[in-house]
C-alpha cells in the first residue's frame, strides 16, 4: 500500500497539471482576439474581394467577345471587298485581252498601252 499512494499523488498531479493547461488554452482562445470569429469575418471579406474580381473579369470577357464579333464583322466586310475588287480586275484584264485580239490596243512590254489607229470603210 506504500507504493500505491506515490503513485496516487503523482497522479494527482499529473492530471492537475493537465487541467490547468487545458484551463489555460481555454481561457487563451476566449480572450484572443485574433482567434477564428474574426478570421470568418476576414474569410467572408476574402470572399467578397474575390468575387469582385471574377465579376470584373467575367464583364471584361464579355467586353473581348463583343470586340472579337466586331473584328470578324470587319474582317467579313473587308473579305468582300477583296472579293469585289478581284473580280473587277478580272472584268478589266478580259476587257483587255478582248480589245488586243480585235486589234483595237496593244499592250507594251512596259504595260503602257497603245490605241491603235484603225480606218473604217
Amino acid at each position: 500500500m506504500k507504493k500505491q499512494i506515490p503513485a496516487l499523488i503523482a497522479t494527482f498531479l499529473i492530471i492537475g497539471f493537465l487541467a490547468v493547461a487545458m484551463g489555460a488554452t481555454s481561457v487563451s482562445a476566449l480572450t484572443n482576439k485574433n482567434g477564428t470569429p474574426n478570421s470568418s469575418v476576414a474569410s467572408a471579406a476574402t470572399i467578397n474581394t474575390n468575387q469582385t474580381q471574377i465579376d470584373q473579369l467575367q464583364t471584361q470577357i464579355t467586353e473581348y467577345q463583343q470586340r472579337e464579333l466586331q473584328y470578324q464583322q470587319l474582317l467579313a466586310n473587308d473579305q468582300s471587298q477583296i472579293q469585289q475588287a478581284s473580280d473587277q480586275i478580272k472584268q478589266v484584264q478580259q476587257l483587255l485581252v478582248a480589245l488586243q485580239q480585235k486589234g483595237l490596243i496593244q499592250v507594251r512590254s512596259d504595260g503602257t498601252i497603245m490605241i491603235s489607229s484603225s480606218t473604217q470603210n
